[in-house]
């Protein structure tokens, strides 16, 4: 269950990266992805600073940018492959649609990227890519670790809400685990990616199964302490149709800052989890040993966090000829209203 961990981050070859992070045994081939490919290339010299200097603007405003882009690279990646296809409006009923993604934010900041890219290097630089390098520069401000992302995808051309699949927050770990092994994702990836509810925010009507009828029993989820169920019922009262549906924060230790720790951690053990998932984090040996280690080691969980990302974020990407350079990330340049 252990990775290799070093200090500092090497900006050599990929394998000493590799050794470095634990990358070497991730199983991620994406042979036409190279790291600073836009500069080596010589395509778009200054991507990553551009991308670099916007998120800086925009997290100086808005510190939950990065629990929302992170949500956004999660939503993208796990339904159809890391093309951006969350992104996009176009078609009758794109993913951003789908029930699960109720909430989603963040896609200002890519709009607002993609148009100072296109200023300066039109047609050159992904939606794709710009997703996973701006998230890597919103994690790194929040207190989280910087991570490799190899640059070259492409930006898929469809995006449909019937193809997400995306589990629910009360859903068994097992099933959540399968899940996450079906994206080549491990037991300590799963772990250590539902680490990133360290920050950010969810509506009461992913959780009032928890606080009120749990598995339809008609009582609250017992694994939850009296203290954490008293606060959230406050919060999220019973709800009738037409209501408002509140939002509270998956960790009030971070609450407003949205600072990256290892807090997230320390609450699962405690019972004070806000989502049924993560709670379920104790259920499993493998899983509450990780949840400990990371609860007293916040340098193993960062770097931990930075491998699943590189993970993550290289799970069925288009290159080469697949896809194509979106000029605006809500539309193919063929549906693009604006072209």
């Amino acid at each position: 269950m252990g990775r290799v961990m070093c200090v500092g981050f090497p900006l050599v070859a990929l394998v000493v990266v590799s050794m470095c992070y634990g990358l070497a045994d991730a199983e991620v081939k994406t042979p036409n992805l190279r790291w600073h490919y836009y500069k080596v290339t010589n395509r778009c010299h200054d991507a990553e600073e551009y991308v670099r200097h916007q998120v800086n603007l925009f997290w100086k405003n808005d510190r939950s940018i990065t629990a929302k882009l992170l949500r956004l690279v999660y939503a993208d990646c796990f339904v159809t492959g890391c093309d951006a296809s969350i992104l996009l409006d176009e078609g009758a009923n794109p993913e951003k649609k789908a029930a699960q993604n109720r909430g989603l934010g963040g896609f200002a900041v890519i709009d607002k990227i993609k148009a100072v890219l296109e200023s300066r290097c039109p047609g050159i630089v992904s939606c794709a890519d710009i997703l996973h390098l701006a998230t890597r520069d919103a994690v790194k401000l929040a207190g989280g670790a910087g991570y490799p992302v190899l640059t070259g995808r492409k930006d898929g051309m469809k995006s449909d809400a019937a193809s997400v699949d995306l589990p629910s927050p009360s859903v068994s770990l097992q099933k959540v685990l399968e899940y996450f092994k079906s994206r080549n994702l491990n037991e300590l990836d799963m772990t250590t990616l539902l680490g990133a509810h360290t920050m950010g925010r969810t509506h009461c009507s992913f959780i009032v199964d928890r606080l009120y009828n749990y598995n339809g029993s008609g009582k609250p989820d017992p694994s939850m302490s009296v203290t954490s169920l008293e606060s959230l019922r406050e919060l999220c009262p019973p709800r009738k149709k037409g209501q408002a549906d509140p939002l509270v924060h998956l960790n009030p230790e971070s609450g407003s800052s949205y600072n990256f720790t290892e807090s997230y951690y320390r609450r699962v053990l405690s019972h004070e989890a806000v989502l049924g998932v993560d709670q379920q984090l104790l259920y499993s040996d493998d899983t509450k040993q990780i949840s400990e280690e990371f609860a007293v080691g916040f340098e193993d969980f960062r770097k931990s966090f930075a491998t699943s990302m590189y993970k993550m974020g290289n799970y069925r990407v288009l290159t080469g000829n697949q896809g194509e350079i979106r000029r605006y990330c809500r539309y193919t340049n063929k549906g693009n209203p604006n072209k």
